[in-house]
Order: structure tokens, then sequence, then C-alpha cells
């Protein structure tokens, strides 16, 4: 019979028999093993003897042994009840092979084995009484690196992206450059917040510390990647734009925006609106259609000419969220396989918003987040590069720092691109190499390439642009030496001599990076070179006569995106550069210098009145007085011939009620009378 059939019998329950032999510790380690009883636990010893006179058998557990046990116990606590279930079938299986011998052990084995059970009980009461701050000390230690890892898994996460991402860890290239294995234009989603940027450099009490309350009561709004909706913008509802997949050739996706017709209608709303020269009129059109996304350009342009930048930024990011809205389920940000075609028309507000938004986040102070936005731009069409920012690209990673990108960029690219033959790669790279060389936390062998690329690299770029040297040494207020000031090979001579599209590079990249170039440390590392370059001149060295004739022949003309990004950067030394037949054109900041090849998916209908077939007169009168119209109201179809004469009487007649008007509200201005006989000032 078992032991719990025994204690069923005996009427008793469990934990209520008096301690025995085994409980209280009187017991050896073989009698234990000559009675039956299961063996002391592995590691712990022989128990201690028992203090004398003791009442409460909770004391029987010394303090030092318990913790141990406690550490064990706290560890698994969903496992204690499978331990002492397998305890009780152990001492079950025991009493079944103690039965044979004679019944006087059978009880005093059961007694022993009860008292055990009873203890292991106590055991486990006991520690769980332990405070918790002992429990993760104790885990902490006790556990094994297995378990830790378990436990810990989100730090442990956290800094094994810290420890890929960090650059001193980055696979080193033949050069001595560290490079990435990871796409060019690679996009990481947590550089677009420029939020991220804000708090490294002024902590997330400071960026935030207004927010949180705030956003407790916020609406339920859709989570983007490229900007943060707002509590103050109005409800979004479905605009009317769509993205579609076009075709994937080579594994590069082709995406498109549409325009459905109700979109497109409101689109000639906004044409309409635009052509009136009335601000108001796309206000009201924006408060009809708080999400029309060329209209949200236009204003945004208008408020900032206004000096209102904040309400130009959040235009602007309205209209990304817009967008941004619209995309298609497959088309990535990241991952720099999607394409999108300038040539549409419906394409080229996503273009322009994404490149007015990082102006904005440079002139906000965020140059890495602004950076992450223009190698997205570039990431939608890197054969063409409709906006050009390849002329901006190599301010923002020297502005954020990013001098490896910029390297690594200039290796690749310049096989099949040609990146030296533009001033601003030609002087940002070797300043990229000589900021890599200042790192001291880099190895002395790779600062040492560095330094060498970068004085090649700056002789060759004063070569090939000398007219940059002296409107950069003007920018940043340093007077060169006599030497260099009266040299002809970067004197005036060589400004005057270069083509305007050169001109244009060249006053674009010194107007925008010339603050890079403020360090005193910059300017003792050019010294130098420009003397060195110098001596090749007076050497006559082939490089020079070569780099003579290659500006001769090239930059004849720029081309057309040149000009979209000089328009749109607004830098003051580049557009007063621009030829005549760019400025002499309107240029709208919805749509500024369209290509000459759209590819166009719908025509907007033609206008019921035709202000162009207005005589010149009638023209003058409506530039004088906006509401004259000399054709009269809107005739009905048919009736043209038959009250052909009577509108002309009627627009005579308008016209002479008009210069009527116009000739009593002419009111003309005293002269001063000679009251004074001083005089405001003398004239001669």
């Amino acid at each position: 019979m078992s032991r719990r059939a025994l204690r069923r019998l005996r009427g008793e329950q469990r934990g209520q028999e008096g301690p025995g032999l085994g409980e209280l510790g009187l017991d050896s380690g073989p009698e234990r093993a000559r009675e039956g009883g299961p063996p002391p636990a592995p590691g712990k010893g022989p128990r201690r003897p028992p203090r004398a006179g003791v009442s409460n058998r909770f004391e029987l557990i010394p303090a030092e042994e318990s913790e141990d046990e406690a550490a064990d116990g706290e560890e698994r606590p969903d496992t204690r009840l499978g331990e002492q279930e397998a305890a009780g079938g152990r001492q079950e299986g025991s009493s079944d092979r103690s039965r044979e011998g004679a019944v006087t052990r059978e009880t005093d084995g059961d007694g022993q084995r009860e008292g055990q059970e009873a203890q292991q009980q106590d055991t486990s009461l006991a520690t769980s009484n332990k405070p918790r701050k002992k429990k993760k000390k104790r885990k902490t230690k006790k556990n094994s690196a297995g378990e830790t890892v378990e436990d810990n898994d989100l730090e442990d996460i956290d800094s094994l992206l810290e420890r890929i991402e960090d650059p001193r860890l980055a696979p080193q290239s033949q050069g001595g450059i560290s490079t990435d294995s990871r796409p060019l234009l690679y996009v990481e989603h947590r550089n677009l917040n420029p939020e991220n940027e804000l708090k490294r450099y002024f902590g997330a009490r400071a960026v935030l510390g207004d927010q949180r309350p705030r956003q407790r009561q916020r609406q339920y709004v859709r989570s983007m990647w490229l900007t943060a909706p707002k509590n103050t913008w109005p409800r979004y509802s479905k605009t009317g734009i769509t993205m579609q997949l076009l075709d994937t050739r080579r594994g590069v996706q082709h995406f498109t925006f549409e325009h459905h017709r109700e979109y497109q209608q409101v689109q000639f709303k906004f044409l309409d609106a635009v052509e009136s020269m009335d601000p108001n009129n796309i206000v009201l059109l924006l408060q009809m259609n708080p999400y029309h996304v060329d209209s949200l350009l236009q204003l945004s342009d208008v408020c900032r000419m206004q000096e209102d930048q904040e309400m130009a930024r959040d235009l602007i990011e309205r209209a990304l969220y817009s967008l941004e809205c619209a995309f298609h389920p497959v088309f990535s940000l990241t991952s720099g396989t999607c394409r999108l075609d300038y040539r549409r028309p419906e394409n080229r507000a996503f273009f322009l918003a994404l490149f007015k938004h990082l102006m904005f986040l440079e002139k906000r102070g965020c140059p890495r987040t602004a950076l992450e936005f223009c190698k997205l731009i570039l990431s939608l069409d890197p054969e063409n590069d409709p906006l050009c920012v390849l002329l901006l690209i190599d301010f923002l990673s020297l502005r954020a720092r990013e001098y490896t990108f910029l390297t690594r960029l200039f290796q690749e690219w310049e096989s099949h691109r040609n990146l030296s033959q533009l001033p601003n790669f030609a002087f940002s790279v070797p300043l990229a190499y000589f900021f890599l060389s200042q790192q001291e936390e880099r190895p002395e062998l790779e600062r040492s390439q560095a330094r060498e690329r970068a004085a090649r690299l700056i002789q060759l770029a004063l070569v090939m642009f000398p007219s940059v040297l002296m409107p950069l040494l003007d920018h940043c207020s340093v007077q060169p030496d006599a030497r260099v000031a009266s040299h002809p090979f970067f004197g005036l001579n060589a400004q005057i001599s270069q083509s305007p599209a050169l001109n244009q590079l060249t006053s674009l990249y010194v107007g925008r990076t010339h603050t890079l170039w403020k360090d005193p440390a910059v300017m003792a590392w050019l010294e130098p070179h420009v003397h060195e370059v110098l001596r090749m001149v007076e050497a006559q060295d082939a490089l020079v006569q070569e780099a003579e004739q290659k500006r001769k022949i090239r930059y004849q003309s720029a081309p057309r995106n040149i000009y979209r990004h000089i328009i749109l950067s607004e830098m003051k030394e580049a557009t007063a550069a621009l030829p005549l037949e760019v400025t002499s054109q309107p240029v709208m900041g919805f749509d500024p210098l369209p290509p000459l090849d759209s590819i166009v998916s719908y025509t907007r209908p033609e206008r019921t009145s035709h202000p162009s077939n207005e005589s010149t007169l009638s023209l003058f009168f409506r530039s004088l007085l906006p509401n004259f119209n000399l054709q009269g109201d809107i005739r009905h179809d048919g009736d043209d011939e038959a009250g052909a004469a009577q509108d002309l009487n009627q627009g005579v007649n308008r016209l002479m009620a008009a210069m009527r008007d116009m000739l009593a509200n002419i009111q003309f201005q005293e002269p001063p009378r000679e009251d004074n006989p001083e005089g405001d000032g003398d004239w001669d």
C-alpha cells in the first residue's frame, strides 16, 4: 500500500505529522540510504547539526544555505510543483520497494519521507519571502550565460545594432578607408525623422518635453516615415491620388502617381487660381481641398516670400503626408530599387516636396536628416537626376560629417558619372579625406593614406578649376599672399575666361560651402597645395595644359536639371549667372522648368473665354481696369453673328464709361508753396 493510502486510512492530512528524525536532521547519510530514503541533494553536503531548544522548524534552515536554495527556487518558480511531485514519485517508489521488509521499517521510512517532504515545502515557503532586490542580484550571478541572454534579449539586440552601425567596426577596403556592405543609396527610416537628430544634439527632454502631455489626447492618425502628422492639420480623406506599379525590369520597380477624375478637376481649378496671380484664390481652394499637393507647394513659396518660414515648412510637410498616404504597398523608401519618372507631371510634386523639405531641414540644423532625404531623391531616378541633387549631396555629407559616405560615392560613381568634372566633388572629396585624416580614433595607416589622397585630389581640383580659389578666399575673409594674388592663373582672368555654365557651377559651390572652409586648420592645409600648383604652372606641367583644354571643350551649356536646381536652391551667386532664356520665362513653384519631353496623361480643357484674341487696346485697358471686358458677356451658341454689331456697340459704350471714371478719379497734386525760403536742401 502506498504512503498516500496509509495517510488516508489514518485520517491524517499532509503536513500534520510530527517531526521525525529525518526532519530534525539527526539521521546520517548511510542510515538514510540503508532505510531506503532518498540521498542528499548533490552539491549541498551534509546538513549542520540543529540548535538545541528549537520550537519553530523554519529556524532549522540555515541562512547561508537558504540563499542558494532561494535563488534556485526563485529562478524557476513554475517548476516547484513539478519537483515536489517528482520527489513524491520517488518516495512512492521507495515505499513500494520497502513493502518487502518489516512493517516497522516501512513506518519509519514513511515518517522520514514525510518529514523531508514537509521540509521541502517549508523551504519553498521561506524562499518566497525573500526580497526582490536579492533575487535580482543572485539571479545575475547564478544564471548561466544562456539564461542571461534570454532574459536580457532586448538589451543585447540594441548593443548588437550599435556594434553593427559603429563605423569603427566597419570592414576595411584595400585603400584603408572603411566601407559599408549595404547599398550606396540605402535609406534608414530612423534617419528620416528630424526629432531623432535633435535628440542627439539637445536630448529627448528638450525636444519632446512639451509634446508628451498632448499625445494622450491626440486622435488616431496613420504613422508615417516622411513626416509626423500634427493635430492642427485638417482631417485627412482620400484626395484622388494613387500610385501604380508600371513594370519591373532587372530587379528595379517603376511606379507612377495617378490622378483620378475628381483630383483632375481640382487641378484645373488650381491652374486657374495661379493664372489669377492672387494667392487668396489658392487659399480658398485649400479650404475646400486641404491636401491638394500643388496648392500646398505653391502657397508654401508665397509664405516663404513673406518670411513665414514656419507656415511654409508646415505646408510642405502636409504635402508629403498626402503623397505618402497614396503609396503603393510594394513601394519602398529604403530599398533604393523604386523609380519614379520625372517626365510625368504627376510624379514631379513628390520630387519637389522632398527637395523643399530637405532645404528646410538643412536650415533647421538637421544635416543628417537632410542627407537622408537627398539620398532618397537620388534613388528615385539616379540616372537622370532631375533635380541634380549631386550638386548638393557633398555639402550635406560634410555638414553631417558623413565623410565615409562621400568618399565611397566618389569611388563607386567616378568611373561612369565623372564626378571629378563637377567643381563641388572636385573640392569636397579632398576636404572629406582631410577630415578623415584628422580623426584620432582611426589607425595611423588609414590616416596617412587619407592625407595622401587629400593632397593629390586638392591639387587636381585647383588645376582643373582655378577660378574657385579667389572667390572662396573672399567669402572666407582670407587675404592671400602676394604671390597668389598677383599670379594670373588664379587671378581675375581665370574667372572671366570661363564659360557661363562653369561660372554657374563654381558660384553655386562657393556660395553654398564656403562656411566649411573657414576653419583655420583647413586653410593651413590648403596653403601649401596652392603654392605647389603654382610651381606646376610655372613649370608648364602637361596636366595644366590638359585641364585647360578640357575647360574649353566642356561646359558649353548647362543641362536643364542644373538650371532647375539653381532655381530651387535660390543661391544669389548662382541665380545671377542664369542665362536669359531661363530668367525670361515664368517659373512656377509647383513645376519649375518642366521637361521638354514630358509624358502627359491628361490635358487641361480649353477655357470658354480667350483673352489671347483680344486686341492690344483691350489688353491695355484690362491692365488698368481688371473688371473691364471689351467683349462683353459670354454669348450663347448660335447668336454670334446676330449679336456681333450689338456687342461692339456695348463694348464701345463700356469703354467710354470706363474712360470717364478713370478721368474723374485722377487727382493732380499741387506744387509745394515757397513759404520756406531755406528749402529742404541744396540741389547744386
